[in-house]
């Protein structure tokens, strides 16, 4: 239906986009990126676009609002160059946060951010983990929401622990819940309550039983890791063994790495959805890559097979 398949990497993710293409057996097309002295993007391709596939990879990593327009300039040069369609990847998919209108005169910021990315000319999209499951329905445009579950699961399954999962707070229920199904672990849950527009969170207790058994702590994002070091206070009360910690998207804003380097966790395990430099890789943290599942959706998605395969069982 559309001609061949391809690949352009942001700025954001650059390494993680030569995996998917590596995976895919693609080589990365060739463009130029330029930053005005006044600070205005321009991009030219290398090469035409006209009446392919084409998919951008690029993920909402720091500066996010760089990265974000670089995204919706790349959508309109491919639109202009009549490109057949245009999917863009989104590993990790910014303001998934602000996803609801939860206090009196507040923006839904996620839904501004769909409404840019359909009126740049996508017709598609793809991310991992989106914070909010809602989001979804922000689009007008088909999209695929993916999962790091399984690769992290398969990671967590391999060290054969008898652990109780965690969530750090009772929003991530359901998702805590996916990963002691899979896993075969049973659950709890720390209840917690966020105070105003603070970052800082106030911990209160935990639901469930911890005592005597390993604890796998999840969820889909760390960003400044306060919600972590209260979960792992909270169940090292309760007499959890080893403690380890899963999440998906390592957004690791300051001061996040202090706080995982200071804490008593044997294991990190995160995906590289976010780039995490050398010096950001703390000596037990552990970083799985999602680039074979973005590369099979893609080809499964430009050859119209079925995404949904890949998760059943």
């Amino acid at each position: 239906m559309y001609g061949d398949i391809k690949l352009y990497a942001g700025s954001a993710c650059p390494e993680l986009a030569q995996r998917v293409a590596d995976y895919i057996g693609k080589r990365l097309n060739r463009w130029e990126i330029i930053t005005f002295p006044n600070e205005n993007i321009f991009i030219r391709l290398n090469s035409s676009v006209r009446g392919q596939d084409v998919y951008l990879i690029q993920t909402h990593d720091s500066p996010v609002h760089d990265n974000i327009m670089e995204m919706l300039i790349a959508i309109d040069c491919f639109k202009r160059d009549s490109a057949g369609r245009i999917t863009v990847v989104i590993p990790y998919m910014s303001y998934s946060q602000s996803d609801k209108k939860d206090q009196p005169r507040v923006p839904i910021t996620s839904r501004l951010l769909a409404d840019m990315i359909e009126v740049a000319g996508a017709d598609r999209w793809i991310t991992i983990d989106l914070h909010a499951g809602q989001i979804q329905g922000f689009y007008n445009i088909p999209g695929d929401s993916l999962t790091a579950l399984y690769i992290i699961c398969d990671y967590i399954r391999a060290k054969h622990l008898d652990a109780t999962v965690v969530t750090t707070d009772l929003g991530y229920a359901k998702g805590g819940r996916n990963y002691a199904e899979k896993l075969g672990f049973p659950l709890a849950f720390v209840e917690k309550r966020r105070v105003g527009n603070e970052t800082g969170r106030e911990a209160l207790t935990l639901i469930g039983s911890v005592a005597g058994k390993d604890v796998l702590i999840v969820d889909d994002l760390v960003d400044t890791a306060g919600s972590v070091v209260q979960a792992v206070d909270v169940v090292r009360a309760h007499g959890a063994r080893d403690v380890y910690l899963a999440f998906t998207h390592a957004v690791l804003s300051p001061p996040a790495l202090e706080r995982l380097a200071a804490l008593d966790i044997k294991e990190i395990v995160t995906t590289d959805t976010l780039p995490i430099s050398p010096d950001e890789r703390l000596p037990n943290m552990t970083v799985l890559t999602v680039a074979e599942l973005l590369g099979e959706v893609i080809m499964r998605s430009h050859e119209g097979r079925s995404v949904g395969e890949l998760f059943n069982e």
